[in-house]
């Protein structure tokens, strides 16, 4: 858990330096689209193949150089002398962010009993904003100790140390491989699949394409809005340490959602209200929070609501993604190919929002961009519970 919030950590630095970086490196809006995406670039491409890789490595392999490749890659960004520099350091910290992430539904589902399963996918759920509300809260901390052209230099080289602390307490604390990586404890002396059939098995399963997708359009929009808060509080007049704060519990309030949904699939509530809920409450969190003439405290309520309901939806997917996986040894590959496409909404999401907004001269289209996103996620939601509803029904007969 606690490597998956420094992995998010580098995630979610970007944003409280954008206006630094803006000044020091001359950093655009598109610019600074492209710089929170590329992170996710190695996960849009290499999502599926990734995810192999780390079934075949090993879960706790693959996540211990998932962290010394995103304590290299914050250094080298930290010595940036312009922004190719730069952009070229995240997608290196995008490759080792998948190597961290990846593993983690699996090991979580060696290391937990089945009863606690769905209630701690819940809580792994929470990683991504847990690690972004401390990153915007603590960031800004960070870069005001010294003059700017050194603090977010400071800041990266401090996520890169912590990095490589974390990579030595996971091969302390979480038990080894086993000698044959991957398989599961039933396989007995069976053959173990080919790369080729476990790639094969996850793309020819509906049910891994439509969480994937799902996952997209829920991804894109969470971190256009919370990524770029940062940039409309500062053209707002609103600045100093409130930038920050407010920034950081948006992020943070996503964990309510996360930690709910978990609890909520252990009793039993279908996936399927708890990602419509989602859904609409983030529609309609964004369509109010990008209205004209609303109050700011009204503006702020709906992000508020729209990333603490929303937590609803990752937690799902992921406890889904356990459940929906072609077969035990596909879980690795079928996470993987969710968070290529998690990816892919978020390398798509920042930029699309950024081009809108630069079109319009503000922010006001925003709303309708994510809406329609959540639009089609709900109608996704729908046919998953579908697809889901007869395989349990085959299943039963």
């Amino acid at each position: 858990m606690a490597a998956g919030v420094v992995a998010a950590l580098h995630v979610g630095k970007l944003p409280p330096a954008l206006p630094v970086l803006g000044q020091v490196l001359g950093v655009t809006l598109l610019q600074a689209g492209f710089l929170l995406s590329l992170v996710q670039l190695a996960g849009m491409t290499l999502g599926l193949v990734t995810g192999l890789a780390v079934q075949r490595a090993g879960l706790r392999r693959s996540m211990v150089c998932g962290l010394l490749v995103m304590a290299v890659a914050s250094a080298l960004g930290g010595a940036a002398p312009g922004v190719e520099w730069l952009l070229a350091s995240r997608v290196l910290e995008g490759l080792g962010f998948l190597w961290v992430v990846l593993p983690a539904p699996a090991l979580v589902r060696q290391l937990v009993p089945p009863e606690r399963l769905s209630r701690m996918m819940g809580v792994w759920g929470a990683y991504m904003p847990l690690g972004a509300a401390l990153a915007l809260l603590a960031g800004p901390q960070v870069i005001g100790w010294v003059a700017p052209d050194w603090g977010w230099r400071i800041l990266w080289w401090l996520l890169a140390a912590l990095a490589g602390v974390l990579a030595m307490l996971v091969v302390w604390q979480v038990p080894a491989d086993e000698r044959a990586p991957g398989l599961p404890p039933s396989s007995g002396a069976a053959v173990k699949p080919s790369s080729g059939e476990l790639i094969a098995a996850t793309l020819r399963s509906p049910a891994a394409w439509l969480m994937a997708v799902t996952f997209a359009m829920y991804s894109g929009q969470w971190l256009a809005v919370v990524g770029f808060l940062p940039s409309i509080y500062a053209q707002a007049g609103v600045g100093g340490h409130w930038v920050s704060v407010l920034t950081a519990l948006a992020a943070a309030v996503n964990i309510v959602g996360n930690v709910t949904a978990g609890r909520l699939l252990g009793r039993g509530v279908a996936p399927l209200v708890l990602l419509g809920t989602g859904f609409m409450v983030m529609a309609g969190g964004t369509l109010l929070a990008f209205a004209a003439h609303v109050p700011p405290a009204l503006q702020y309520a709906a992000v508020l609501a729209f990333s603490m309901v929303g937590g609803l939806i990752p937690a799902t997917l992921f406890s889904l993604a356990i459940r929906l996986a072609p077969g035990s040894d596909t879980v690795s590959t079928t996470v993987g190919w969710i968070q290529q496409w998690s990816a892919l909404g978020q390398f798509a999401g920042p930029p699309l929002v950024a081009w809108v907004a630069a079109l319009a001269g503000g922010w006001q289209w925003t709303g309708w961009v994510t809406a329609v996103s959540s639009g089609l996620g709900l109608l996704l939601a729908v046919s998953l519970h579908r697809l889901s509803a007869r395989r349990a029904s085959g299943n039963s007969t």
